[in-house]
């Protein structure tokens, strides 16, 4: 039986109406844009490949799960029946070791942000909806999860919501070690949220200088989420700490845009905000004499 009609038939009995509350997963791939057409199917063949033997390894059968493909991911549904430390745990732990796996022949690796909240969910014949989706899929889609799979090298990311973290992870349990969860928080169109990060295999990440940050590409608000907390001005790979300087703005916010899919690689809107003195951002300049950059104080000079 084709999925699609297994899915309106383990749901036909329920009304669009009625909301259960499930596991909602997402899942990204990293850098989505760079892959060719011919790249893609390959990339997109061992994101199911991973997925769905970490499915069977850990128990859960594929049929019990709702999927639906994101085209650079994949977003699922898990039923209550079916205990949510098992996804938390031993279904996370068979991801990363699966990656790692497939990522041992390829030359440019597989990297996968995966998000995880409970909450109701709507089914209908077409997928699933509800704000519990949606938190999932920019928890997944949040700069926090693509800067620490980007600065840690690393092959998989988990990021949970504040509530599937207080409810589940902090209990701990079978490959389940709170103290290797760090928060973070989240400025998201909806509002400032906290989530929880995680990388397999590896001590709790530092997420301090990472927080607050916008989430969701050109979703996200400006310089201040909904709480009113300034986003902080966070190195990365791209913008290291020496290309963010006190120079000739005066105060205030710098927005730097580029265009790129998914607002990876220089994509979307980055805002920073100078909580004292002054704020200027250089990128790609070619300077062919020696320059200064700032403020000359002390002098009748002015700025340069």
């Amino acid at each position: 039986m084709e999925h699609g009609a297994q899915h309106r038939a383990a749901h036909e009995a329920f009304d669009a109406d009625e909301a259960r509350y499930e596991l909602v997963i997402s899942v990204d791939a990293r850098r989505s844009g760079q892959y060719n057409d011919a790249e893609k199917p390959r990339m997109r063949q061992r994101i199911y490949r991973v997925l769905e033997s970490a499915l069977a390894q850990s128990g859960v059968a594929r049929d019990a799960v709702h999927r639906e493909d994101r085209g650079d991911g994949v977003l699922m549904s898990v039923p209550g029946r079916i205990p949510v430390s098992r996804l938390l745990g031993l279904w996370t732990v068979e991801v990363h070791e699966n990656l790692r796996e497939e990522n041992g022949s390829l030359l440019v690796p597989l990297g996968l942000r995966v998000a995880m909240h409970v909450g109701p969910v709507r089914h209908d014949s077409r997928g699933i909806s509800g704000r519990a989706v949606d938190l999932t899929c920019r928890l997944a889609d949040s700069s926090v999860a693509r800067e620490l799979l980007d600065r840690e090298r690393a092959d998989l990311v988990l990021a949970v919501s504040d509530s599937l973290y207080a409810d589940v992870v902090q209990a701990g349990g079978k490959f389940i070690d709170p103290a290797r969860f760090a928060p973070a928080r989240l400025a998201l169109k909806e509002g400032a949220v906290t989530a929880w990060f995680h990388l397999p295999g590896r001590p709790a990440p530092d997420t301090g200088a990472l927080g607050p940050r916008a989430a969701g590409g050109d979703d996200a608000p400006g310089a201040t989420g909904a709480g009113g907390a300034a986003e902080a001005a966070v190195p990365s790979a791209e913008h290291p700490r020496g290309d963010v300087d006190g120079g000739d703005s005066d105060g205030g916010d710098v927005e730097d845009r580029e265009d790129g899919e998914d607002g990876e690689d220089g994509g979307g809107s980055v805002r920073y905000t100078a909580l004292e003195g002054d704020l200027s951002v250089h990128r790609h300049n070619v300077y062919q004499q020696p320059v200064h950059i700032g403020r000359v104080t002390g002098t009748d000079k002015g700025k340069d």
